[in-house]
């Protein structure tokens, strides 16, 4: 009884501190604590950017009024025909994986929607293809497992009653001077219903809140709207405006969870967080962009989660519809090394130890997992962890491995070659839960 008490109230505690995040709100509107523990425990996600631009091999969003020119990039639609477009083998890849979710932008600061709105012709049934991606996706997740996400841009430079057209020109030309944003805010609830009565997705994933157009009172108003229509979807810190990783600073921003871009978050039992990346340099699929190394993919994931935090792994499919073979295979190998490693992956926490150049550490139950990303020499050297006794140390779903410890020191015996040079995982087996013990500080480690 006592460690289901402790474990609950420091639980608790944690996600007291998250929702103070969301003091503007009715507390009784946010999202449960049940399914934002569900949803820190998948760890492992796929983040997928796609559209028209894919023809021209530039940026999303971005590339507009920039690399391609607007009277280009807005009738890039017409000509967009994935016809290899498979809805299933995008799930599968990231099945296969070990990703647990996906999320899909539906619609980027671009304006150009993946499924068919009723509230604009800027769509997909515009194109020659005429077919509902963003439905194809939730239907095969639902048939393989995968949690179904949806990301919509606040932003959308294409709107006719969106006030901005060109965020490089911020002289009057890059304006619409008879733009309603009232009018625009009320085309986003209407499409925003539309994808949660259509699709049903687990996550809205927001993006774009830093224009002036968007304000405060508008993302508060928009967080309570989407609550009235599904209680426990959950949604993203870039709906309000401070949404670009405050990693260890307890900042106040509207949603669930903080979302640092393009770098691992801070260790912060604190705060719900989860850090997006992408496969290859650009979001969108770019021609011989350049793709990271296994070996930093996998150590990646495993900082990521030795930080408390989820990741969210972007890979941009060709205009075909198909994504690069070497991209899945790359994802593929990732998804063989979470069959043997998963555990210390998934549904798991961080420390007790901090993440160090070296290795870094996760935790559940009366187990602590060392990822090791470098070969230490024949003695692996841990500080002991005060009060605590271990009482086993092997080898993740391998053999035991010899080891010494004292009031000071866990000294662990290693083979001349680790068996993944990648990220091998050591499991040290304790006499205590180890989410009792306190993270130790920079000075102990």
């Amino acid at each position: 009884m006592k460690k289901i008490v402790v474990t609950l109230g420091l639980l608790l505690t944690l996600y007291t501190l998250h929702a103070q995040t969301n003091a503007q709100l009715d507390p009784k509107i946010l999202t449960s604590k049940k399914i934002m523990d569900q949803f820190m425990g998948l760890r492992f996600g796929m983040f997928i950017h796609w559209g028209p631009v894919a023809l021209r091999g530039t940026e999303i969003g971005w590339s507009r009024h920039r690399e391609v020119p607007a009277s280009d990039y807005d009738t890039l639609y017409k000509a967009f025909n994935p016809t290899k477009f498979n809805a299933e083998e995008w799930v599968k890849t990231a099945r296969d994986a070990g990703m647990k979710y996906l999320t899909i932008t539906a619609k980027h600061h671009d304006g150009f929607c993946l499924w068919p709105s009723a509230y604009t012709d800027y769509d997909i049934m515009s194109t020659p293809y005429k077919k509902d991606v963003v439905g194809q996706l939730a239907k095969a997740c639902k048939k393989y497992g995968i949690r179904f996400c949806i990301y919509y841009s606040v932003l959308d430079w294409h709107h006719p009653q969106y006030p901005v057209d060109n965020p490089y020109d911020t002289t009057a030309k890059g304006k619409r001077p008879d733009a309603h944003m009232d009018q625009y805010v009320q085309y986003m609830k209407n499409q925003l219903k539309e994808l949660i009565t259509h699709y049903d997705p687990y996550m809205l994933w927001f993006d774009g809140p830093w224009e002036a157009p968007w304000t405060k009172e508008m993302a508060l108003d928009m967080y309570a709207y989407l609550k009235s229509v599904k209680k426990d979807v959950i949604i993203n810190n870039r709906l309000g405006k401070q949404f670009a990783g405050t990693g260890s600073s307890a900042a106040v921003f509207l949603g669930d969870y903080d979302t640092p871009e393009q770098r691992i978050g801070e260790l912060n039992m604190d705060i719900l967080w989860e850090t997006c990346m992408t496969i290859c340099e650009q979001w969108a699929w770019k021609p011989n962009d350049q793709m990271k190394s296994l070996q930093t993919c996998i150590q990646t994931l495993a900082k990521t989660a030795a930080a408390n935090g989820n990741l969210l792994f972007n890979v941009g499919p060709m205009p075909d519809g198909t994504i690069e073979p070497a991209q899945v295979t790359r994802l593929h190998e990732m998804g063989q090394w979470l069959k043997k490693y998963g555990a210390a992956i998934y549904n798991t926490q961080a420390g007790p130890y901090l993440p160090a150049k070296n290795y870094a550490a996760t935790r559940k139950d009366k187990k602590i997992f060392i990822h090791i990303f470098e070969n230490p020499g024949p003695t692996f050297t841990l500080p002991a962890l005060p009060g605590v006794n271990v009482s086993k140390v092997s080898f993740l779903n391998g053999p035991s491995l010899p080891f010494k410890q004292n009031a000071t020191a866990i000294n662990i015996t290693l083979p001349a070659v680790l068996p993944d040079l990648n990220d091998t995982v050591i499991v040290l087996e304790t006499d205590t839960p180890t989410m009792r013990i306190p993270l130790l500080k920079k000075d102990q480690q």
